[in-house]
């Protein structure tokens, strides 16, 4: 087969970009990298061998070599793995499949240009490569392959695919250094690279025939035996990312079910933490012998932040797909890790109360998916969580709202929406702001669905403050009422009865309301109505087709518009009418929704304020 040149995926070229002109300091965690993807590869021939022995040809020993040869300026690093046939070199180092990356190659602009940082949480190590090298070639034969290819690329825009002579299965990445980079070719700087940030792999790295590195899975070990930096680089290992752990759990669970766990949950958030396939990315190991990185059964989608490895005793090595989803035992180790999880969740809130309001910051809208999908754990779960609310410019809990709730209300109340500011000043808190009620802010999108699954916390009900029916007089009265400038309140009775002719259809009913204290009027569900907010965000996702749900508008009757206008029905006037469908249009803005009419209303508006000024 002839040399094939082909253009690199347009967020693959950004990156390079970034890599060839970065000045990053770190820049030796390019051979962590290269490491790392080895060791991977061995680790995922080991599992695929014992189903099919024949892929090992004989060598069932894995190991990676690192190989310097300073007349050239060149270091490759060796291994036995899996290694790729064309089409996976061409998928896996000219084209980044992962979704998100896009989202990521945006962002490389100005100071994150210098961010090298940000390249691990988005699995792409390998491109550091070119933070050194001038030039990259890749010889890779795949594990049962007759044929082995050559890729080939300066990191500036194009690669080159063809056939190559390699006698065995495997990869070998070649790097050209570039000049200036002549530290990396000294053994013992190399040597200092791997134990400090590859010594944790359990693949023997070796180096002119020495094995450089510990060659034992860490998890193996005993927590006293190892450093927190050995805990850091493996994390940064096995989570392709290159932030601090903010929790580390390594332990051993003996009894029936034997099995070892080495978890770690992230400072900052991985990239396709809200992705819709919502992966775990726990690897699970067998006896030591990796078996998968995408084993959902191994925890629960709302704890798909966590990373690192569960090594079981119990589970067969020829696990398969079926196997996996309906084997008892990996449903014993599930429920295993969440209670841990959890457990190791509540000590961190008591002990260390800032920083697990920074952690549920990243993580608590997963965690309280895990409300909506887990019944068996909600009581855990709802003492995790933490909230912002009315009384509150920091996190509450579900313990402290109810602590602080006022005589006679049986409720917790709360509001859903999708930005804090605008949630804050909405309509439908002003009633419950001047009787000092507290109100919950939930501002994430499975909070509409918890709620209403939960339904309920230490006997006090959720209920949403943009409801109707809601009688906040029997809790507390306010204590003054603004009336108008005559010093009068006007019957709004009659109209209260013209609104519901005028509107018609538009409105499923009108009525005063007791809720509001500023504004003139608010739309709001009737009781056994969707939620506003919940209707809207899944009528905007597809999941609720035809005409939206006619609420109820609430007016007022303390407001000075409101008063006046019942007081002009009352003169013989006929402004009222011609003002309801603006009042209503100014409720569903208020709701975040556009009138239905927009030019109407900008006319009506309009003529509104034509009105209101002297004559002549």
């Amino acid at each position: 087969m002839s040399e094939e040149r082909q253009a690199f995926q347009a967020e693959v070229g950004r990156i390079l970009d970034l890599m060839v002109h970065s000045v990053y300091s770190d820049k030796e965690i390019f051979l962590r990298e290269l490491i790392s993807n080895a060791a991977d590869a061995c680790d995922r021939l080991r599992y695929r061998a014992l189903a099919e022995p024949e892929l090992l040809g004989g060598e069932g020993v894995f190991g990676i070599r690192i190989e310097v040869d300073k007349a050239a300026r060149t270091i490759a690093i060796i291994d036995n793995g899996e290694g790729m046939g064309r089409e996976e070199l061409v998928g896996n180092l000219g084209t980044i499949a992962r979704s998100g990356t896009a989202a990521f190659a945006d962002s490389l602009t100005g100071d994150a240009k210098r961010d090298v940082a940000l390249i691990g949480q988005f699995g792409v190590g390998f491109y550091s490569a070119f933070m050194v090298a001038e030039r990259v070639r890749v010889v890779s034969r795949a594990a049962g392959a007759e044929v082995a290819f050559v890729w080939e690329s300066d990191g500036r825009g194009e690669f080159t695919v063809s056939e190559a002579e390699r006698e065995a299965r495997g990869t070998e990445v070649r790097l050209y250094l570039r000049e200036g980079e002549d530290e990396f070719l000294e053994p013992a700087r190399l040597r200092a690279v791997v134990k400090t940030y590859s010594d944790h792999i359990a693949i023997p790295v070796e180096m002119a025939g020495e094995t450089v590195n510990e060659a034992s899975a860490l998890w193996t070990r005993p927590r006293s035996d190892i450093e927190p930096e050995q805990y850091t680089e493996f994390y940064r290992h096995v989570g392709h990312t290159f932030d601090e752990p903010w929790l580390t759990l390594h332990f051993r669970a003996e009894g029936v079910i034997e099995y070892t766990g080495l978890l770690f949950v992230p400072t900052s958030r991985p990239f396709d933490l809200f992705h819709p396939d919502r992966k775990a990315a726990l690897k699970l190991y067998v006896k030591r012998v990796f078996i998968t990185d995408e084993a959902p059964e191994l925890v629960p989608a709302w704890l798909r932040f966590l990373r690192g490895v569960v090594d079981s005793e119990d589970l067969p090595l020829n696990l398969s797909r079926e196997m996996l989803q309906r084997n008892p035992v990996l449903r014993r180790i599930r429920d295993g890790l969440v209670r841990r999880v959890l457990g190791e969740l509540k000590t961190k809130a008591e002990e260390d109360k800032e920083g697990y309001e920074t952690f549920w910051d990243a993580f608590g809208p997963v965690l309280k998916e895990g409300l909506y999908e887990e019944s068996g754990q909600r009581e855990a779960l709802l003492e995790l969580a933490r909230f912002r609310s009315t009384a509150s410019d920091g996190w509450t809990t579900l313990a402290g709202y109810v602590e602080r709730m006022r005589d006679g209300q049986e409720a917790i109340y709360y509001i859903a929406g999708e930005e804090g500011a605008a949630l804050a000043g909405s309509p439908h808190l002003e009633g419950f702001r001047a009787r000092k009620l507290e109100v919950l802010l939930l501002q994430d999108p499975v909070d509409d669905f918890w709620v209403s699954a939960v339904g309920d916390y230490d006997g006090k009900r959720f209920v949403s403050v943009s409801r109707g029916g809601i009688d906040l007089g029997a809790i507390a009265p306010v204590d003054e009422t603004p009336v108008d400038e005559a010093g009068q309140e006007a019957d709004i009775a009659a109209l209260v009865a013209l609104f519901k002719v005028t509107l018609g259809e538009a409105v499923k009913d009108v009525r005063g309301s007791e809720a509001l204290t500023e504004s003139a009027v608010r739309l709001v569900a009737d009781e056994g109505d969707m939620d506003l907010h919940l209707e809207r965000m899944l009528r905007r996702h597809g999941q609720i087709d035809g005409a939206a749900s006619r609420r109820v508008l609430e007016l007022n009757p303390r407001h000075r518009l409101v008063q006046g206008l019942a007081r002009s029905i009352a003169a013989g006037e006929d402004r009222a009418a011609a003002l309801a469908p603006l009042l209503l249009d100014q409720a569903r803005i208020a709701e975040g929704e556009a009138p239905d009419d927009p030019a109407a209303f900008a006319r009506l508006l309009a003529d509104a304020l034509a009105d209101s000024l002297p004559a002549g």
